[in-house]
This record gives structure tokens, sequence and C-alpha cells, in this order.
């Protein structure tokens, strides 16, 4: 059980400080963080849990990252199910924080897209579903490689959670014109019920790419890197 709290704990976290950075700060007049802040943000958060939490449950705060690691032979499949519904529980309650937070704002009108994700029409910049499946895939893939490097025996000790929250950062600062970044399901699950719409019709790519993209990492670095 403490391994799923620290799944909510951290699962929550990165969801209410990555997309509240986006409904909140990212383009607030004048002084708007911008995609840049919003990157960051997204980093601080997994760095942060990761250190904070991590060292209970592996702190992996993602569906994505979970199944990554289990191709990889660092996850036991029997925990999986466990940590992908504390995740989606830990994201859907941020979300409904943002939600709250956002809809008692004295001007309040609608929530607009609410940092979901969404390709075509609702791709940032106009991409297509071609593109957002290409770069959730490949960016998953290098940030469970990031991840599954980072925290091999033989890696420095201590410096994981800095090359994993500066990973996601520069994952979002290539992606958030594309898709608004997801590489997590969760964090695209709980924006997208609230978003609703076509955000939900699209949410399949998001979970469909980022696991695919993290499996083929697991499979890659248990046969190529995984080696004494």
């Amino acid at each position: 059980m403490k391994k799923l709290f620290a799944e909510f704990f951290g699962t929550f976290w990165l969801v209410f400080g990555g997309c509240g950075s986006a409904v909140f700060a990212a383009g607030y007049p004048d002084l708007g963080i911008g995609f840049v802040g919003v990157s960051l943000a997204f980093g601080l958060t997994v760095l942060t849990m990761a250190y904070a939490v991590g060292h209970i449950s592996g702190g992996h705060f993602n569906p994505a990252v979970s199944f990554g690691l289990w191709a990889g032979g660092k996850f036991e499949a029997k925990d999986l199910v466990g940590y992908i519904i504390a995740q989606l529980i830990g994201a859907v309650a941020a979300a409904g924080a943002l939600y709250l937070i956002l809809t008692n704002k004295s001007d309040f009108v609608t929530i607009g897209g609410f940092a979901a994700n969404g390709y075509g029409d609702l791709s940032p910049d106009g991409y297509s579903m071609t593109a957002a499946l290409i770069a959730e895939f490949l960016l998953t893939m290098f940030f469970l490689l990031i991840i599954l490097g980072s925290t091999n025996s033989r890696a420095p000790k201590g410096f994981a959670p800095i090359a994993i929250g500066l990973g996601l950062t520069l994952i979002h600062l290539i992606s958030i014109p594309i898709t608004n970044t997801s590489v997590n399901p969760a964090r695209s699950t709980s924006q997208a019920l609230f978003a609703g719409g076509e955000f939900t019709a699209q949410l399949w790519l998001f979970w469909v790419a980022p696991i695919a993209g993290a499996i083929v990492a697991g499979f890659i670095h248990k046969a190529l890197f995984d080696k004494e």
C-alpha cells in the first residue's frame, strides 16, 4: 500500500504541477512562463517526487513507465494493475483540483483545452495523427532509455532523478507544439476527462503510442545495455 500511495501522490504532483503551470501560468499576461516554463515545471515535478517517494515505489508516476520497466525486467507484471490504478486516481484527483481552482476564478467562462493532449485540429500547431504517433512513440522510448540507464546499477548513484527530470523537460520542449506532450497515459486521461469532446475521442493515441514506445525501450535496454 505504501508503494501505491507513493504512486498516487507522485502522479498527483506531476499533473497538478505540470498541467497546472500550463493552465494557470503559461499565458498569464506579461509574466507568462510560456512553453519553456511549462516544460521545466513538468521536469521539476518528476525530479522532486523521484527524490521524495522514488525510494518507496520506484517513482513511476506514469503507466508507460511501469510497462517499460516491466519490459526491461525491472518490474513485476503482477504489480502493473495496482500501479496503473494508483497513477490514474492520482492524475484524475489532480485534474479535479485544477478544475475547482479554475472554475472559481471571478471571470471564469470555460476551461478550454485544459492542457489536454490532441492531434489534428486539437494539436497546438496542427500536427496530424501520424505526426503525433511518431512523436509520442519516440519521445517515450527515449524517456524510458533515460530512466533505465540512469537507474542502472552501474550508473552514478543519486543522480537519476536529475537526469529523468531534465529528460522530461527536454521532451516537453520538443513536443508541446505537436501534441501538448503526453508520454504519460495517466496525465492524458485526467485532462481529457475534464476537457471532454474530441479530446476524449483522441485519448487512445496517448495510451497506445507511449506504452508501445516504453515497451520497445525496455526490450532495447534489456538486450543491449543491461549487461555486466
